[in-house]
């Protein structure tokens, strides 16, 4: 009951705060969100190699609704804020349990000369790249198009967390820092990244580098280099991923549902290293109508086996074929055809036989 009256609070304060626009025009608030499920059938989704048909998430984008506002302060200086939930439409669930603004929950101050500082749960900088211009699935859902700067972004969102964005001409900038909030320890459970992306003409070039650590200051560390071409109707993606992990959470967000390595706990200090590698294109061929191909590669070594101990090597690659139709300006259907193979250590991310293929339609409305 007090779940349902806090939702229900913040979506009244959220109505009050719009009605406020007309008699404060310096000041907006803007009620925002995203709907889509998809049906999906997926081979050798158990341990027993039985297929699977389900109702779940989208291949790109999950549901979710959000407040984001705006009061300008003079002189090219705003505060800003914005807090965003996740949810399960098939459910009705929260995205993720007993936490309402899972995705985001920020407040700050933008300046139009100097850039934008924000503090709160937020985006960090590798996954605000990668979703937003460098991947071109935007980090997908499925555990089968998804895997690659999933978990090799491990801590793609930071809870406690000081964030910059500036940009200057073509040139942008991205810096945080996140708090571990560890007594006695400032180096536990923290976090900071940086990215620096440049755009000229139809190419986009991208580079970063990210830290998280755990309770105990065993360390992740993950480096991208990132670059899109855009020409005509047509954008084209690449990029490199290298990791290196003592916390031993990449072994467990490489897993697939259902699979032993989705049991792992976390072994640490195993230096599991990761070279990621991806590309693929999107094509406008009409209005209405986006294509796009992905796929994506990734070698690793220390990585654990199905044991949950022995360390070897593992290799694993994805490819993804897309088509997005748009019905409105809000609407759209879509269909998605995705198959993934995993050998040596990968084998553990799989429930049954080494290789998933996967089929999905649905349906998303954006308003």
């Amino acid at each position: 009951m007090k779940k349902t009256t806090s939702v229900i609070g913040v979506i009244g304060g959220a109505f009050i705060a719009m009605a406020a626009q007309s008699a404060f025009a310096q000041s907006s608030v803007t009620l925002y969100g995203i709907v889509d499920t998809s049906i999906r059938y997926l081979t050798n989704a158990n341990a027993t190699n039985d297929s699977q048909v389900s109702m779940g998430v989208g291949p790109i984008t999950g549901s979710r609704w959000g407040l984001k506002g705006a009061e300008d302060l003079g002189g090219g200086l705003s505060a800003v804020f914005r807090l965003e939930d996740g949810f399960n439409l098939w459910n009705g669930q929260l995205a993720s349990a007993n936490t309402l603004f899972n995705r985001m929950a920020y407040v700050g101050l933008s300046s139009n000369q100097y850039g934008t500082v924000t503090l709160g749960r937020q985006n960090t900088p590798l996954f605000d790249q990668l979703g937003n211009v460098y991947d071109p699935l935007t980090v997908g859902n499925f555990d089968q198009d998804g895997w690659l700067p999933g978990a090799l972004g491990y801590g793609l969102r930071q809870n406690n967390s000081v964030k910059y964005n500036g940009q200057f001409g073509g040139l942008n900038v991205e810096a945080m820092y996140g708090f571990g909030n560890v007594a006695g320890s400032t180096g536990a459970s923290n976090m900071y990244g940086v990215t620096a992306s440049y755009t000229f003409a139809g190419l986009a070039l991208d580079a970063g580098f990210q830290q998280n650590s755990d309770l105990h200051n065993n360390k992740f560390n993950v480096v991208n280099v990132s670059a899109v071409y855009s020409f005509s109707t047509v954008k084209t993606f690449a990029g490199w991923l290298h990791s290196q992990d003592n916390t031993g959470m990449v072994d467990i967000f490489m897993s697939a549902a259902n699979s032993p390595a989705s049991n792992f706990a976390p072994v640490t200090n195993t230096n599991r290293i990761d070279d990621g590698f991806y590309t693929g294109a999107t094509w406008q061929v009409t209005p209405p109508l986006l294509l796009t191909a992905a796929a994506y590669y990734d070698h690793s070594r220390n990585a654990l086996n199905a044991d949950g101990t022995t360390l070897s090597r593992g290799v694993r690659y994805s490819g993804v074929l897309l088509a997005e139709y748009s019905l409105s300006k809000r609407t759209e259907v879509y269909g998605t055809v995705d198959f993934i193979r995993g050998t040596g250590a990968a084998q553990a991310d799989f429930p049954g036989r080494n290789n998933q293929t996967g089929v999905a339609i649905g349906l998303r409305n954006i308003f």
